[in-house]
């Protein structure tokens, strides 16, 4: 029973297709592994490996540090050491990324998440190597967890669907752009507190998912960076005799699509037709 529960689980976060699945899976696993290279304690009465492998997975706000450790602009955004931490962010981006996922593409989600990650990441180092409050803390701040990409998915939903509502316990139906602007105000208020670094980082996910959107309503599909290349073939023209390239692949209808998200942004989801549902819901299922 406990080996099907697990295997079920394994299948839907690394065989589903799903990214969002995949990201909280690849989240999770890095903080059981971080979570047994402690159990080392018991042992040795030091946890040396679990913060030499913390330490080679997080971002360092110094530049000559990062120069080594260029591959941590990735990593750091996978990796979490406390519980309530990964917890909350899991959360998060499971009832966001389930929403964004409902509009959107699972390419554009992948960018969302990486880019929202990236773009935090460069924000905390500039903030930490160009402002005097954080001179100080420079060399002994890292940057760790998935709250910058978790943020740009939550930005982008809020800013995708304004008034989409998730039901909250004691609060009831609340539109999640409201949700999206008491992050901001913490994260905000946060940039001079204990967790400065973070909330730098949350901020620059926010920005990253907000100018996604927008850019996409505006016909700019930043995740295209993304897409796989179009495979050609060469196929015989038996009338002419010759050979001509054809590409394989179908030409999205994308103005379609945008004019559907401008009608969701500006009246919501409930506003379309069901033939515009049945559109968007194929068009997101699309690589």
């Amino acid at each position: 029973m406990r080996q099907s529960i697990f295997k079920e689980l394994w299948n839907k976060m690394f065989h589903s297709g799903s990214r969002l699945y995949l990201f909280i899976g690849i989240n999770i696993v890095l903080f059981l592994l971080l979570g047994i290279l402690r159990l080392e304690y018991l042992f040795t009465r030091s946890v040396w490996a679990s913060e030499w492998l913390q330490l080679q997975l997080s971002v360092p706000a110094s530049l000559e540090e990062l120069l080594y450790k260029p591959w941590t602009l990735a990593t750091y955004m996978f990796t979490h050491v406390e519980l309530f931490h990964i917890l909350f962010n899991m959360l998060v981006l499971y009832w966001f990324g389930r929403i964004f996922e409902d509009f959107l593409n699972t390419r554009q989600f992948t960018f969302t998440y990486l880019a929202g990650g990236l773009f935090g990441a460069v924000l905390f180092i500039a903030f930490y190597n160009i402002f005097p409050a954080f001179e100080d803390e420079k060399y002994n701040s890292v940057l760790v967890g998935a709250s910058g990409s978790v943020m740009a998915i939550v930005a982008a939903t809020a800013t995708l669907v304004p008034d989409y509502s998730i039901r909250l316990l004691f609060f009831g139906n609340v539109r999640i752009k409201y949700i999206a602007l008491v992050y901001i105000a913490i994260d905000i208020i946060g940039m001079t507190g204990l967790n400065a670094g973070g909330s730098i980082a949350h901020l620059g996910g926010t920005l990253l998912g907000f100018i996604f959107i927008k850019q996409l309503q505006a016909g700019n599909d930043w995740s295209k960076i993304l897409q796989k290349r179009n495979r050609l073939k060469v196929v015989k023209n038996s009338s002419a005799t010759r050979t001509t390239a054809v590409n394989s692949a179908r030409i999205p209808e994308q103005e379609l699509i945008d004019a559907i998200l401008d009608k969701i942004s500006q009246s919501g989801y409930d506003s379309l037709t069901k033939q515009e549902k049945e559109q968007l819901f194929k068009a997101s299922n699309k690589e």
